[in-house]
């Protein structure tokens, strides 16, 4: 049986990518600073550990009879634009510090393979015709918020790793991912959470706010092709970042009016002033596709899934 360690299992995408290893056979370690928040994690073990400290990344490591098989990082500090947009030295200094104690620590065990989650937030502001960028492309770097400065710096440490120790890092970076069991409120929501959220909590007949005036372009990649995008990447001989993302391309407007659908309300939508980030992005997918992997689940397919879980959130805490 392999063993698997994931760190951030606390979150959103963690607690998905734990049941699909779960799923591939996997003995699997969970660790985090936090208990994930939504569900039960089907970890064999979970540990609450702080990996900013490079002593707790060792121990996230040590395990009896040997050393892990594979190691997923995707602990980080992060969120929706909402928060990215003013907490920039919590990102670069909790970030920095997890990705290179965790690289280290890793190196030093002897891991064999190791995965780390980047994000096309590496990528600059693009207008809406632009072609799209390789990954080659992020260099040279013009992200639009520090966290996408982080996640470039952190590559760079695991590609170092790379070839200095032997270790198989494998580089996803990641775009725009949403589904049920993960932030719905509290400022650190991305934008499909947050409108569901949104939605439920208005009346038919009344609107809801969106930041901008809805015209950025964005495309966004249910967590379920997240994670078998993950999963597969880590398996396969791809020693390059790797961009995962859906090709379904929508206005912020298409997104909430995609919501309001499925919601089966008649709601209207208010522009106001609100950190928005980029116009747009637009990457290619070649590498990820060498997997076998291409997204498979529709934007309205994902908020069918998705606007449910949130709406009963909702219910949940206005009962309380």
């Amino acid at each position: 049986m392999k063993r698997a360690l994931v760190c951030g299992a606390g979150g959103f995408i963690c607690g998905h990518l734990v049941k699909k290893l779960k799923s591939e056979g996997y003995w699997v370690r969970g660790v985090d600073i936090k208990c994930h928040e939504f569900t039960e994690l089907p970890a064999d073990e979970f540990m609450l550990l702080d990996l900013r400290e490079k002593e707790q990344c060792d121990q996230a490591l040590a395990i009896e009879g040997g050393k892990f098989d594979e190691v997923y990082q995707l602990a980080a500090d992060m969120g929706g634009m909402g928060f990215i947009s003013f907490a920039e030295c919590e990102i670069m200094r909790n970030n920095v510090l997890i990705n290179v104690n965790m690289t280290h620590a890793a190196a030093q065990a002897g891991i064999e393979r190791y995965f780390y989650s980047s994000s096309v937030c590496v990528y600059r502001d693009m207008e809406r015709d632009e072609p799209p960028l390789t990954e080659e492309n992020a260099v040279p770097a013009q992200p639009d918020n520090e966290y996408g400065w982080e996640k470039l710096y952190s590559e760079r440490v695991g590609l170092a790793y790379a070839r200095q120790f032997g270790m198989k890092v494998r580089i996803a970076r990641f775009q725009n991912c949403y589904g049920p069991e993960g932030t719905w409120i509290g400022g650190r929501e991305k934008a499909p959470a947050a409108i569901c959220r949104k939605v439920a909590e208005t009346d038919a007949g009344g609107k809801i706010d969106v930041w901008g005036d809805g015209s950025a372009i964005r495309a966004f990649t249910y967590v379920d092709d997240l994670v078998d995008g993950i999963y597969r990447l880590t398996q396969s001989d791809i020693e390059h970042p790797a961009n995962i993302g859906s090709e379904e391309h929508v206005t912020v407007t298409q997104l909430a009016e995609t919501v309001i659908k499925v919601s089966g309300k008649d709601l209207g939508i208010e522009y106001i002033d609100g950190p928005v980030g980029v116009h747009s992005r637009n990457f290619t997918k070649d590498r990820i596709h060498q997997t076998g992997w291409k997204a498979s689940i529709s934007l309205d397919e994902g908020i069918r899934r998705t606007y449910p879980w949130v709406d009963e959130q909702v219910r949940n805490a206005a009962s309380c």
